[in-house]
């Protein structure tokens, strides 16, 4: 069995080791994520200096080891240099690269996940440095389309309790819409008002009903009981003594009632639902500030979803807290 193999990658993650080399860690279409030992890397006149760094795609040939494995020869062919040069798009990069990370996996075939992610690198250099809405959206965009490939897509276009078409209401300026993280996406605000009421109700019903049992054992008391009988929340019976021969156990199920993390307005559903389309565009009205709330919403859903935070996405909210006056 050969000791070497070849593989194309971008590189997403570098790491010091030892006093001249690196770690790289590298998305390959063939291989899935590669950690691999860049020897010398870090000396001036090293041949993988330049190609170890972050986003370059390079042809590799590969040496296997028995913990790391080594890079022996690397050809580049792209690099993202518009990324470097402005550090909005590099802190999207970055941040979108964070999120491949965690869903990347080793020694499986990643081919879809390497060419979405080199497409949204591709896109966000491509754009115009004087467009900070530009950054956002595609920003958005990308990580929309990441969570679609691993299947966690939020539900955008309907209500997850009712599921109703959901439209944003432009004509009123107060119209909003909830989204709830654990029930998955977006909630109508009045169907979310219904289903508390009707817990509450039920809530009263049961407290009712756990009265009037606990008056009817303190009229009719057990002998020798040794503790105080009391209702059981999870049957909605008493433990106490029941005419009929046998008792019926009564299990109520009642749909939970799911946490609004947000609550979009007209215009950011509107964005939310555009994330689907494969090609994002402008949309008239839309500002920073909208995008901004967009990219919150998606940030707290995929770091729900990846189990982790994104720290990356740290830079963002400097980035355009500095040098676009919004705070997110």
């Amino acid at each position: 069995m050969s000791r070497t193999y070849k593989a194309t990658g971008i590189n997403l993650k570098t790491q010091v080791l030892g006093e001249s080399d690196k770690i790289v860690t590298i998305l390959t279409p063939e291989f899935g994520l590669i950690r691999a030992v860049a020897p010398g890397a870090r000396k001036h006149n090293s041949s993988l200096g330049g190609r170890s760094g972050m986003f370059v795609v390079n042809e590799l040939l590969i040496a296997k080891g028995r913990s790391l494995d080594k890079i022996t020869q690397a050809q580049t062919l792209k690099t993202y240099p518009g990324l470097a040069k402005d550090l909005g798009k590099l802190a999207a990069g970055q941040y979108l690269a964070e999120i491949v990370l965690c869903q990347a996996l080793s020694e499986q075939p990643q081919e879809e996940l390497y060419e979405l992610f080199n497409e949204h690198l591709h896109r966000l250099e491509a754009l115009s440095s004087a467009n900070a809405s530009g950054v956002l959206a595609h920003l958005a965009h990308g990580v929309f389309h990441l969570l679609a490939l691993a299947g966690v897509t939020p539900q955008v276009q309907v209500c997850c309790l009712s599921g109703h078409l959901l439209k944003p209401n432009f004509t009123d300026p107060n119209w909003q819409v909830g989204f709830s993280i654990p029930a998955g996406g977006t909630v109508s605000l009045e169907a979310w008002e219904r289903l508390r009421r009707e817990g509450e109700k039920e809530m009263r019903e049961m407290r009712e009903m756990r009265e009037m049992r606990e008056m009817r054992t303190d009229q009719y008391p057990i002998p020798n009981a040794p503790f105080p009988l009391a209702l059981s929340e999870a049957e909605g019976m008493p433990n106490a003594p029941c005419p009929m021969p046998h008792a019926q156990t009564v299990v109520v199920h009642r749909q939970e009632i799911p946490v609004i993390s947000s609550r979009p307005g007209a215009m950011e559903l509107a964005l939310l639902q555009h994330l689907s389309q494969p090609q994002i565009m402008q949309i008239d009205g839309a500002r920073d500030h909208d995008w901004l709330s967009v990219e919150q919403i998606l940030r707290q859903y995929a770091q729900y979803q990846l189990g982790r935070p994104i720290r990356s996405a740290t830079l963002i909210d400097s980035y355009f807290a500095a040098n676009h006056d919004a705070t997110v």
